[in-house]
């Protein structure tokens, strides 16, 4: 399973990015700020061969937000959005019933841009956590992947200090990280890498940090306890360019 950032998918499919991600064959892939509408987009994009596609676009601002599915194995049901019309209209969530588990990608506010925007993060937060839980006292087995917009410890971004108190590594984003975790979600890559340093997945590209590896981690894959005996790899695709994000995958043995 994979979830990646595009930051604009048609930008990403034009620098070879998204053929990149389908050479690497997981069986489903999460997109995240898809920046586009389905009618803006080639069948390249919205049909590649051997995966059926999901869309939930932003439905007020063309070339916003947006996330997408790619999967080889057709789900029971797709659901868009949280099922709240206040934060459905931006296109931030799909989640796709399969047989195994349930599967779930969002694109996570920035909230950086003021402080009705962060209360908004915050609410979404609260919101998403709710939406998770609900699907796991009903079906049991949960996958949420995506960009989170928020690194929870101190080793997860480059620069911990000078971040402190900003959005992305906020006290109270943060909290919502523990709580996500207190209510017995996982965070697959540190329950395999504790202690790794220097991995991240998302760079700022004004200052190009890639190449000095100033990063933060806020791309995570979290699974429902019942799914950890089943976790078998955790990586994070730092080779793969295209967007100022990297894709980040697990595998799962079902």
């Amino acid at each position: 399973l994979i979830s990646f950032n595009v930051n604009g998918i048609r930008a990403s499919h034009k620098k070879g990015a998204l053929g990149e991600l389908f050479l690497l064959g997981a069986d489903i892939i999460g997109i995240q700020e898809t920046k586009s509408t389905i009618d803006q987009l080639s069948p390249e994009i919205t049909s590649p061969l051997g995966y059926f596609s999901y869309f939930d676009s932003a439905l007020e601002r063309k070339g916003y937000s947006g996330v997408a599915v790619y999967t080889k194995v057709k789900p029971e049901k797709v659901q868009h959005g949280l099922g709240i019309p206040e934060y459905d209209t931006e296109g931030r969530c799909l989640t796709l019933f399969f047989k195994e588990f349930v599967f779930v990608t969002a694109y996570f506010p920035n909230g950086g841009r003021d402080e009705d925007h962060f209360q908004f993060k915050l609410r979404y937060y609260e919101k998403f956590l709710q939406h998770v839980e609900k699907l796991e006292k009903k079906y049991g087995k949960v996958i949420f992947c995506g960009d989170l917009n928020v690194a929870h410890e101190p080793i997860d971004l480059a620069r911990p200090k000078e971040n402190d108190g900003r959005a992305g590594f906020h006290p109270d984003e943060r909290a919502w990280a523990d709580e996500v975790i207190a209510t017995g979600y996982i965070d697959t890559f540190r329950s395999l890498y504790p202690e790794k340093k220097d991995a991240y997945s998302y760079w700022d590209q004004i200052t190009r940090a890639r190449d000095r590896n100033v990063g933060w981690r806020i791309d995570y894959f979290f699974i429902s306890p019942d799914l950890l005996s089943k976790l078998k790899a955790a990586h994070i695709h730092a080779n793969i360019y295209g967007s100022d994000h990297c894709p980040v995958s697990i595998t799962i043995a079902v």
